[in-house]
């Protein structure tokens, strides 16, 4: 496998002058940064594309173990930019369903990736961007930060895959307290309920989430990305073939080199000890 990849390890990919996807690499990890802090990271159909293409292009590198998505400054993404759906509302529906696939290959390359996607979100996580925070593995979050699926407030509906990513981990009742309101839900609250990970002080979540993002690139890759695979798989299978899956991938597993030089190295030093 090659040792780098080519393809993301530029500057960033340009969408608008004022909006871009900056990508850069911290060792194993794989760093990409929605750049528009003016507008407080909005994004746009470039920057879904741009980032959809750079995970997918890292999916393939065993070099990247791991990803962290954050935003520029103080906000992590307040999601798409109204005054391009206003403008947009005069053109044919047939482009605003390809935006929307191309925000859909976003969220499923993220899913599909074998490495962690890690969330890193200060300030303000809204509408798309809320449903982007949401599709990472992982989400640390500053003390301070807001969520907020405001879509309701603007007569629209979830986009992102919010709704998925909400009923996988909260009974229906608090999605849809989360949905129909459109207010503002504070980090403290969703990691009560389990859907931020790590709270931290505010200015150090992406400090965090690499620090956190670094750790884990230290694991086994193919191990990571199998259970990856059975944890998102789950939901669709029983549990008879949920028990047959994870039969698998344990066997697979316990025959590679990676599993026998790790239990190698665990009894050694545990008879040093």
């Amino acid at each position: 496998m090659a040792a780098a990849v080519p393809t993301i390890t530029g500057a960033g990919a340009t969408a608008t002058p004022t909006a871009r996807l900056q990508m850069h690499r911290e060792g194993a990890v794989l760093v990409l940064t929605i750049s528009n802090p003016a507008a407080r990271n909005t994004v746009n159909p470039s920057i879904y594309r741009a980032a959809a293409k750079a995970i997918r292009a890292a999916s393939g590198f065993r070099t990247v173990r791991a990803i962290v998505l954050t935003g520029e400054g103080e906000h992590f993404c307040v999601g798409g930019d109204l005054r391009r759906l206003v403008r947009q509302r005069k053109l044919p529906q047939s482009e605003q369903l390809a935006h929307s696939d191309a925000l859909n290959e976003w969220v499923m390359a993220m899913q599909e990736a074998p490495q962690p996607v890690i969330a890193a979100v200060e300030g303000t996580a809204a509408g798309s961007g809320f449903s982007l925070c949401l599709a990472c593995d992982l989400v640390v979050a500053a003390e301070d930060a807001e969520f907020v699926m405001s879509n309701v407030n603007f007569g629209l509906s979830i986009d992102g895959g919010g709704t998925d990513s909400l009923v996988r981990s909260l009974p229906p009742q608090a999605v849809l307290e989360i949905l129909l309101g459109g207010s503002v839900h504070h980090a403290r609250r969703l990691h009560d309920w389990g859907v931020v990970n790590r709270i931290v002080p505010r200015g150090t979540a992406y400090a965090a989430a690499l620090a956190w993002a670094q750790k884990l690139a230290q694991g086994p890759f193919d191990v990571q990305a199998r259970i990856k695979e059975l944890v998102y798989a789950a939901r669709g299978r029983s549990r008879r073939e949920q028990l047959e899956a994870e039969r698998g991938v344990l066997v697979e597993s316990l025959y590679s080199d990676e599993s026998g030089k790790r239990i190698k190295e665990f009894l050694t030093a545990r008879q040093k000890r």
